[in-house]
């Protein structure tokens, strides 16, 4: 039995970001019960060197909006990594979710050799579509959303593996 690149990416993509989601309406409810400026969870980090909670939702978001549109071959939504609150973190996650609602499984099925190339400071990143799908996108995004929710179980936040993994 195989597995299509669109069920291999949209159902895991969109499982992560509604989690993500759920995650901060339970940061926003913490900070609101512990009377706790919600900037401090917004602007909070792991480490130093490490990205704050704000950036690591835009970056789960780029992965996502950026790998699927990729593999199907559209023009990437262009967002601009101002967000700020819980609220416009959401609404980031929402806009995500409603773009990659409109591609088709058609759009993104067989799409396991087309070629991607990721311009990056470095140079030039080349994949084909299937690994750039289970080498790049899943790990880079599942990383980003298990940041934010390490950042929020660190701050407090009653989070667990459930939250994380969201509606199983």
């Amino acid at each position: 039995m195989t597995i299509s690149m669109y069920s291999a990416s949209v159902p895991m993509i969109n499982q992560l970001l509604n989690a993500l989601s759920a995650n901060l309406d339970k940061a926003a409810a913490f900070a609101e019960a512990k009377k706790v400026d919600p900037s401090v969870l917004v602007n909070d980090r792991l480490a130093p060197d490490m990205f704050p909670l704000s950036r690591q939702v835009q970056i789960a978001t780029d992965m996502a909006k950026g790998g699927i549109a990729r593999l199907a071959g559209v023009e990437i939504p262009a967002y601009e990594d101002n967000e700020k609150t819980i609220d416009e973190l959401k609404a980031r996650i929402a806009k995500t979710l409603a773009f990659i609602a409109t591609i088709p499984a058609s759009a993104i099925d067989g799409s396991e050799e087309k070629t991607i190339v990721l311009k990056m400071r470095a140079g030039e990143m080349s994949f084909t579509g299937l690994k750039y799908l289970i080498g790049w996108v899943i790990p880079n995004m599942t990383f980003h959303c298990t940041t934010t929710y390490n950042i929020l179980r660190h701050n407090g936040v009653d989070i667990g593996k459930k939250d994380f993994l969201g509606g199983i």
